[in-house]
């Protein structure tokens, strides 16, 4: 535990039995109405960080990868140490893009849902066929630690893989495309870049309408890397079909989607597997723990 000196607050109570370890209150930050003296640790889940009521506070812990709606830049200028979680939910969040990409390409979830109300078939018309994933061409948007894990997992159903990024890299696992290329040639398409300034919006209507009819776009890295609105529009058209796990204004779900046949949809739930959170809290613990003992944090933003 760390010394008692020391106070963590955590907006919510995080899995794992290394969550226990820490001298912590669970409070989430919106209840805070008044300033915290005693605290030095924060663990937030990529949440604003409520500086003007923590005065001695000396390190934010992201529990996850992405921190954008942490200001990182304010917690530098005032020397606040800021940790994420990389790595440890790269395979949790491959497996959901894999399950996405699978239950979109062939209709998992309409079917699943067609059965439930007593319709068995449809499976022998055209309109109710769906398409092979095998031999078919993933583009992949962001090859880094889980775009690469898309990648590889990609290779056991003989796909052919694309992928875009700022800039050309020495890679086996796809072959580069400009991003415009790869969505024109590409059957489905994921996307696992992070959300920065130059990648909001980057999948707009100028692009959704380069996805072949029929194309799926899979996004398990943040609703705002997308136009959510004209992609709304596609999907309500039929053009398309989507797997998304992120949307734009979470946890709003734009309300048309959730009768559509085409899009299968789920509540951010990337990392959500008991190995996985409970690995992120052990190195979200360890950063804390580091900087308690006047040592460099594992894994600094």
């Amino acid at each position: 535990m760390l010394a008692a000196a020391v106070k963590v607050l955590a907006t919510r109570r995080y899995p794992g039995p290394a969550f226990d370890e820490l001298d912590v209150d669970v409070l989430p930050l919106d209840r805070l109405d008044a300033p915290r003296e005693d605290v030095e640790g924060l663990i937030v889940a990529n949440e604003p960080v409520a500086l003007d009521l923590l005065p001695a506070l000396r390190i934010v812990a992201n529990f996850g990868v992405g921190y954008d709606r942490v200001d990182a830049a304010e917690l530098a200028r005032q020397g606040i140490v800021l940790t994420n979680t990389p790595g440890v939910l790269t395979d949790a969040t491959a497996d959901l893009t894999f399950s996405l990409i699978l239950a979109t390409r062939r209709h998992v979830v309409d079917a699943d849902r067609r059965l439930r109300a007593g319709q068995w078939g449809g499976s022998w018309s055209e309109g109710g066929l769906a398409e092979e994933v095998t031999g078919s061409t993933l583009g992949i948007v962001g090859l880094g630690r889980i775009g690469s894990a898309v990648a590889r997992r990609a290779l056991g159903f003989e796909l052919r893989v694309l992928y875009t990024q700022r800039s050309p890299i020495t890679t086996d696992l796809g072959d580069y495309r400009e991003l415009d290329a790869l969505l024109s040639e590409s059957d489905m398409v994921s996307i696992h870049a992070p959300l920065t300034a130059a990648t909001a919006g980057l999948i707009d209507a100028r692009r959704l309408a380069l996805l072949r009819d029929g194309a799926c776009l899979v996004n398990t890295a943040r609703g705002e890397i997308v136009d959510e609105e004209a992609l709304v529009a596609e999907l309500v058209s039929g053009r398309i079909r989507a797997g998304l796990d992120v949307f734009a204004h979470e946890p709003h779900v734009p309300p048309e989607l959730l009768g559509l046949p085409n899009v299968v949809l789920t509540p951010h739930i990337g990392s959500a597997t008991r190995q996985t959170r409970e690995a992120m809290t052990r190195l979200v613990v360890d950063n804390l723990l580091a900087v308690e003992r006047g040592e460099p944090p594992l894994t600094p933003v």
